[in-house]
């Protein structure tokens, strides 16, 4: 199995055997225009041919909830899709098309980001915007991140040793949501009908303020795009710490960087704040998973988040914090709630959801 995940900045290459152990591994750089096809070319030459591609696709509409097998009309309708991910989607189907010109005669499967959070309830879906717009352009909350909170939640309960229904996986990385899961089925999440919604990222706001966005077109004659290219490029840690490496944020607070300082307090306290949330959305909380590049690698943000989530019973133990790598139970004598580290492998859930399909 070729797992192809073509994310924001890079395509990640993956040959699976049949026990998912990892044969062949490969990142590419993916550019505005998608991925470098002269090296895609030289690195699967070298590599077996594989019997099924799986490929990450960042959005499947209200049509696509489970994975499918791609023919020339899934093609179209994943472009047709490019609306409501206009970063994103791109980018999938620019890789997709590369190694299917470079595989034509292998089946390719296509497993969706959104699909996860087709579970959740109507009422976590719908947003209060008049209906001619929510039936007229499928306006919904989407959610995103699915097939690594998939596989986080999945792995959860057996890093911390429990039986756990309910589950917040955190995907925190350069993009970064949350997810409710109860019994293996989300019921909310933090991104909605873009990526953009819910916590501090990278480079991305999280939710604003509606108002702030008309406020800023009507007063600073700001048109949508200009907006939108802010919001999405020009916020979250760079806006407030100048980078948008929370590796570097930590190390420009540790020595005082009062802008630093203030961006660290800002994301943990979005952050712990929509883990209550979710926590309400499943009805109680019995593991708190961390996934994904400051997720797996920070341990300030893990320790921040915990401190105010005491009420909720969780405390993570400082020791086992700090020297957390790979899959690891960091959580506190005594917590009533488990507190887990999963290592992020989104291709994992994909060669799981295309051998299902395909009864393989």
């Amino acid at each position: 199995m070729l797992v192809v995940n073509a994310g924001s900045s890079s395509v990640k290459l993956r040959l699976l055997d049949e026990h998912d152990t990892v044969e062949r591994s490969e990142d590419l750089p993916a550019g505005t225009d998608g991925i470098d096809t002269v090296r895609l070319a030289e690195v699967l030459k070298r590599w077996p041919d594989p019997d099924v591609v799986g490929h990450r696709v960042v959005h499947g509409g209200t049509r696509f909830t489970g994975p499918v097998r791609i023919d020339e009309e899934v093609r179209r309708r994943l472009e047709d899709l490019t609306d409501l991910a206009p970063l994103h989607q791109p980018k999938s189907l620019a890789a997709l098309d590369a190694v299917t010109a470079l595989l034509p005669d292998v089946v390719a499967v296509a497993c969706f980001d959104t699909a996860f959070h087709s579970t959740i309830p109507e009422a976590a879906a719908t947003y209060a915007v008049p209906r001619e717009w929510r039936e007229k352009h499928a306006i919904r909350r989407y959610g995103f991140h699915g097939l690594s909170h998939a596989h986080c939640a999945g792995r959860a309960a057996e890093v911390a040793g429990v039986d756990a229904p309910r589950i917040i996986s955190c995907h925190l990385g350069a993009g970064a949501s949350l997810a409710a899961v109860v019994n293996g089925r989300s019921v909310d999440t933090t991104m909605g009908f873009t990526p953009l919604e819910g916590l501090v990222m990278a480079t991305r706001s999280g939710t604003v303020d509606p108002g702030l966005v008309l406020w800023l077109e009507e007063h600073e004659h700001l048109s949508p795009h200009e907006v939108a290219t802010a919001l999405e490029q020009r916020s979250g840690l760079l806006a407030l710490a100048g980078t948008a490496d929370m590796r570097e944020v930590e190390v420009k607070a540790e020595r005082g960087d009062p802008d630093a300082r203030l961006a660290i307090a800002v994301y943990t306290h979005r952050l712990a704040g929509a883990i209550g949330a979710m926590a309400v959305a499943a009805g109680g909380l019995d593991v708190l998973a961390f996934t994904g590049g400051v997720g797996e690698h920070s341990a300030v943000v893990r320790e921040r988040a915990a401190d105010r989530l005491g009420f909720l019973g969780v405390a993570v133990d400082p020791v086992l914090n700090v020297v957390a790598r790979g899959d690891a139970d960091i959580t506190a004598d005594g917590a009533a709630v488990r507190t887990v580290v999963v290592t992020a492998r989104e291709d994992l859930r994909i060669a799981s959801e295309a051998r299902a399909l395909l009864g393989a």
